[in-house]
C-alpha cells in the first residue's frame, strides 16, 4: 500500500490500532521497524499522562497483516 492511497482517517496511533485489531503494540512497532508496515509522524497529541503520541500507523496495513497473525506461545522456564 502506498501512502498516497491512504485517507487521513486511516492513520491511527498504536493504542487505537491495538483496540481495533487486537494485535499487541510491541508487534505493531516490530512490523514497522522491519518495514512491513509504514509509520508516520504523529501530530503531538497529548495522552493525558504527560506523554505525547509521536507515531501513527496505517490501519488498513495492520488489518491486512492481522488476518495472518498468530501469537507465538512463550517457552516454559526450565526447572533446575
Amino acid at each position: 500500500m502506498r501512502p498516497a492511497e491512504l485517507y487521513p482517517d486511516d492513520l491511527v496511533y498504536e493504542h487505537e490500532a491495538t483496540e481495533a485489531t487486537g494485535i499487541p503494540g510491541h508487534v505493531i512497532r516490530q512490523w514497522a521497524r522491519r518495514g512491513k508496515i509504514h509509520r508516520f509522524q504523529g501530530d503531538g497529541q497529548l495522552s493525558g499522562q504527560g506523554h505525547e503520541y509521536k507515531t501513527m500507523y496505517a490501519l488498513p496495513e495492520i488489518q491486512a497483516r492481522a488476518a495472518t497473525y498468530r501469537p507465538m506461545p512463550q517457552r516454559r522456564p526450565r526447572t533446575a
